[in-house]
């Protein structure tokens, strides 16, 4: 299958690929997408790393720089993304080396959609993040 049918049902072409895998017909296979998809899988992963730090780190800030008005879907919030975070690096432990990259942007996006949500001014957010990853993973540390 080639790139046409690879745009218009991803499905039909991946198991079509996957089969021509199985069989050894490697001269049939799709391989220019069959490696553009193995690297988007990959960094969807990381991708998924950052967004689930992003949540923590934006729901910690508000927690700290908004204490009245803390509540149940906040904790909530953090502790299931915590967990979400644990359940990637336990299905993808390369992960773990994405670890300080994931986490500068992560704070970057935490803090502006931490920003916008409050209306407390960007400005007002340390530059660099206030926690340090072990704070942010631990799921005992919330900020006072």
């Amino acid at each position: 299958m080639a790139r046409a049918e690879h745009d218009l049902d991803i499905y039909a072409w991946a198991h079509e690929n996957a089969e021509l895998l199985k069989q050894g017909k490697f001269n049939e296979v799709d391989m220019v997408n069959v490696i553009e998809e193995l690297e988007d899988l990959g960094n969807s992963k990381r991708d998924q790393l950052t967004a689930r730090l992003k949540l923590i780190i934006q729901h910690l800030l508000k927690w700290q720089y908004q204490p009245s008005h803390r509540g149940r879907s906040w904790s909530l919030t953090i502790q299931n993304n915590r967990d979400d975070v644990e359940d990637l690096f336990e299905d993808v432990p390369s992960l773990k080396s994405k670890l300080d990259e994931c986490f500068d942007k992560a704070y970057k996006r935490g803090v502006k959609a931490a920003s916008n949500e409050t209306d407390i001014p960007i400005k007002t957010f340390p530059k660099s993040c206030p926690y340090t990853l072990e704070q942010v993973l631990n799921p005992e540390f919330m900020p006072e």
